[in-house]
């Protein structure tokens, strides 16, 4: 399992404390240092059967000053996938990935439902 996060986030920090609490086996990587590439972006929203924007950190500062929530309703997915690989901080944190699962942000019944 992949826990993707930012070690500043306080999100990201309450999901890792609920996956140590759980038992749960997990590779850590750092979203910022390590940003996910346009190949794992479109097979992970792929297997998420969810809409691309939820991969989105719409509540980042980035987000915000590029007025992606104007710019995304007339993006293709392309230029969406690019955008999310340009940079880190712009794709919603935590990301969870399994081979039969992919849980973007922390929503603790999901992981629950998913994990347990």
């Amino acid at each position: 399992m992949l826990f993707l996060c930012y070690p500043k986030c306080s999100t990201c920090r309450k999901a890792q404390k609920w996956l140590d609490e759980h038992d749960v086996d997990y590779d850590i990587r750092d979203i910022k240092t390590d940003n996910p590439d346009l190949a794992e972006l479109e097979l992970w929203h792929q297997a998420s059967g969810l809409p691309l924007k939820k991969f989105f950190n719409t509540s980042g500062q980035l987000y915000r000053s590029l007025e992606l929530s104007k710019k995304l309703p007339g993006m293709s997915d392309a230029e969406q996938y690019a955008l999310l690989a340009s940079d880190g901080m712009l794709v919603k944190r935590p990301l969870l990935l399994a081979d039969d699962f992919v849980l973007p942000g922390f929503k603790p019944a999901e992981w629950e439902k998913a994990l347990l």
